[in-house]
């Protein structure tokens, strides 16, 4: 008698409402695919257009920084290299070794103002 209200209460495997729970199971796999795409991976993918469109609008001139923390201002360009006057030397790099440009008045002020006075 109880086995047969067992099987009662499971309902029957094979009905339609089955499909309905299999659905319902990959809601929250679908709402975590949706919440990473938002807010890591679309992020990510702006970022590097970003940068891609800042490596190809450097010109002769630009200031800018490397990724190994370097600044300096571009005097040549050739295809991919960059040749950098850092101030007392220049350096070759690659373009994809470019992180970002700066302004070298903004620097100035900002150096200025963390200096201590006597």
């Amino acid at each position: 008698m109880l086995t047969s209200i067992a099987y009662a209460a499971a309902g029957n495997p094979g009905a339609a409402g089955e499909t309905g729970g299999l659905f319902a199971s990959f809601v929250p796999l679908i709402l975590m695919f949706v919440v990473f795409y938002f807010l890591l991976i679309r992020p990510q993918q702006k970022r590097a257009k970003q940068h891609k469109e800042m490596l190809n609008a450097l010109k002769k001139g630009d200031y800018v920084i490397t990724s190994g923390g370097l600044l300096g201002r571009i005097v040549e360009i050739d295809n991919d290299i960059f040749t950098i006057d850092l101030g007392d030397s220049k350096v070759r790099t690659p373009r994809s070794y470019v992180s970002g440009t700066y302004d070298p008045k903004h620097l100035e002020k900002v150096s200025e103002e963390n200096t201590p006075d006597k």
